[in-house]
């Protein structure tokens, strides 16, 4: 369901009835897969990535590169309205993290440590995205 400003809203309850519990444990409660360990850290098909729960494009495999840290890493979103970054001052460090706009999944990260064009590494976690591969 969508709330007046287009946000997808849902209880945890509807949230874990769509999503398998480490989807859940990651884009719902900010969880972390282990690195080398997502179905996408190694992916390198065309295509586009989208948020596992509500469906909305995020990334483009163009914009996919392999920063070896083991999580897929991309250097921009698909738009300037995909990605949302909030600050995140958990686990005794200020990180900037990645939620989808849509719905607020969490995704993973962004860092400043990324290649040209942008500068930046959206480290994101594979239990959070969806590949629709191109035809």
């Amino acid at each position: 369901m969508a709330n007046d400003d287009g946000k997808v809203v849902r209880t945890d309850e509807e949230w874990r009835e769509q999503l398998s519990e480490e989807e859940f444990q990651v884009a719902r409660c900010s969880g972390t897969e282990r690195a080398f360990t997502g179905r996408y850290w190694n992916e390198k098909a065309a295509g586009t990535y989208h948020c596992v729960c509500c469906g909305a494009p995020l990334f483009r495999s163009e914009a996919k590169y392999d920063s070896g840290t083991g999580w897929p890493s991309f250097f921009q979103p698909i738009s300037e309205d995909a990605v949302r970054e909030v600050v995140d001052q958990s686990h005794g460090m200020v990180r900037t993290e990645s939620v989808c706009a849509k719905c607020d999944a969490h995704l993973g990260h962004v860092f400043p440590d990324g290649p040209p064009p942008t500068g930046l590494r959206y480290c994101m976690n594979s239990a959070s995205l969806s590949l629709a591969e191109d035809d």
